[in-house]
């Protein structure tokens, strides 16, 4: 049944643009104003978080946005102590809006004695008082198994399907869309179904974390415009290498498309010196100066996406909608133009 509460937003310190953007076009979809709730999220001097509110949520549906990016155990902390303080002030429910995930990518044990860290970060958030997830492009996808509440996970692709058929739509035939890893398969192959691409893969071996020792090409790239589509860029370093064995074996441009830009330590540095043509990335985690000054890095919004998956929950109908290019093409009226 629907909800006959307005929807509360709410907005940690990690992300403030993108919940304000998600709040304004709330507003437009119901024709009313939506706010973010007033509220201090603060540190004392010793770097404790402080949370107060200054409105009634008692009886409300609230959303809290806040993606758990760097710092990520500050981020995670404000969020965990955003949900205690609204489980306290009687909200009648509590949905986390996190468009980044952060610890997704410790999600299995690789060696003995690791943890499994995004089942730790799981069992958190629901024992803060959390009673639903809302996420995009989890690293991977059986974490939605971790939580005994609802997850629902966006997909960033049928955004950059639509980007792709806007700004690729003289040379659509030429497009093929490139995986960085074997991993990364199902990611790339779902894109590609949609623009009516062709898949090539880059296998590459690791000798340790964050280092690539050697990367083969599978599928023909000869003459192609490649597309290499991931979920995270973190210091680039896998992105520019994969460009750059592209372009050797006979590519004709490289493009990447990437829904989370972490880009941490040398990350803007190594795409602006790099052989790729752009970087596309989402706003799920707040840009940071150097990022956006970077002229080859693109920033695509999600707050259209988000704001309607809020209000699909928070009318109780469907968010899977929101999977096909035909349900967001409407909603990025304006933007893209297929």
């Amino acid at each position: 049944m629907p909800n006959l509460t307005d929807p509360k937003l709410i907005s940690g310190n990690a992300n403030k643009p993108l919940a304000e953007a998600i709040a304004r076009r709330m507003s437009m979809h119901r024709g009313m104003s939506v706010g973010l709730v007033d509220a201090r999220v603060e540190r004392f001097n010793d770097g404790e978080i402080f949370v107060e509110m200054f409105e009634n949520v008692r009886g409300e549906d609230v959303f809290i946005i806040q993606p758990t990016s760097n710092p990520a155990n500050d981020n995670l902390m404000e969020l965990l102590i955003m949900a205690d303080a609204l489980r306290r002030s009687s909200a009648q429910r509590i949905t986390a809006v996190i468009p980044y995930f952060g610890y997704a990518r410790q999600d299995r044990r690789t060696k003995a004695r690791t943890p499994i860290t995004a089942k730790l970060v799981a069992n958190m958030l629901v024992e803060a008082g959390i009673e639903r997830i809302l996420t995009m492009d989890l690293h991977a996808a059986q974490i939605q198994g971790f939580f005994d509440i609802p997850v629902d996970n966006l997909y960033a692709s049928p955004i950059f399907a639509l980007d792709i058929m806007t700004n690729f739509k003289d040379q659509m035939s030429d497009v093929m869309v490139v995986s960085p890893d074997v991993g990364g398969v199902a990611r790339a192959r779902e894109l590609a179904k949609r623009i009516n691409a062709p898949l090539s893969i880059v296998d590459k071996r690791r000798e340790k974390a964050g280092e690539v020792a050697e990367m083969t090409i599978i599928g023909n790239v000869e003459g192609k415009t490649c597309i290499i589509v991931d979920d995270m860029c973190d210091t680039a370093g896998t992105l520019c290498k994969a460009a750059e064995v592209l372009l050797e074996n006979g590519a004709k441009e490289v493009h990447s498309y990437i829904t989370h830009g972490v880009m941490s330590g040398p990350a803007v540095e190594r795409v602006t010196n790099s052989v790729m043509k752009s970087l596309v990335i989402t706003d799920t985690i707040q840009a940071s100066d150097a990022v956006k000054a970077c002229p080859n890095i693109r920033i695509v919004p999600t707050a259209p996406m988000f704001a309607q998956a809020t209000l699909n929950i928070w009318n109780g109908t469907s968010v899977s909608s929101l999977f096909e290019m035909e349900t967001l093409g409407p909603i990025y009226e304006g933007l893209y133009t297929v």
